[in-house]
């Protein structure tokens, strides 16, 4: 089994029931969830005219393979309704693979490590919570690492409840 880290997150409708919809269908179609970090409402990255998101990072254990596991998360958006009009702009649910083992990975469908994981704090506080220990397998530096120096200073802060 693989561990994948994954963020969910979205800024339309019912953000929290997106939230919890993407969780169950994540772990009927890609794999056992092991870990989930606690939600995190945050100000919009590269497009902030638009709503906050709620975001949250899950790890799972899958035996799929790293691009047939990607097809299976963007055909999860496309149920959900994501619809790609503007880059970085609002949608219902967005799910990036952040990290599959210490997988090296650059093709036409998918990029790992996530290649801006390190400029986004939206993605390193949550991830931290549940992996702060895990490697990053370019910059060679973990997670807590990435977060220290992280140069992005958006809001990101925890709220109550769960998915």
């Amino acid at each position: 089994m693989n561990d994948v880290y994954l963020l969910i997150g979205g800024n339309l409708g019912d953000r929290m029931a997106f939230l919890r919809q993407a969780k169950s269908l994540i772990g009927q179609s890609a794999g056992h969830i092991t870990a989930i970090s606690s939600i995190y409402e945050t100000s919009a990255w590269g497009m902030e005219d638009q709503p906050p998101f709620y975001n949250c990072a899950l790890q799972i254990k899958s035996n799929i393979a790293p691009e047939t596991l990607m097809g299976i998360l963007l055909n999860i958006e496309t149920l959900m309704g994501r619809e790609r009009l503007i880059k970085f702009g609002p949608r219902t649910i967005d799910i990036d693979m952040i990290l599959y083992n210490d997988k090296i990975i650059n093709t036409a469908i998918l990029t790992l490590p996530h290649p801006q994981m390190q400029n986004r704090r939206f993605v390193l506080q949550p991830l931290a919570e549940i992996a702060g220990n895990a490697m990053h397998p370019v910059l060679h530096k973990t997670i807590n690492q990435l977060l220290e120096e992280c140069p992005d200073t958006l809001d990101v802060h925890k709220i109550s409840g769960s998915i």
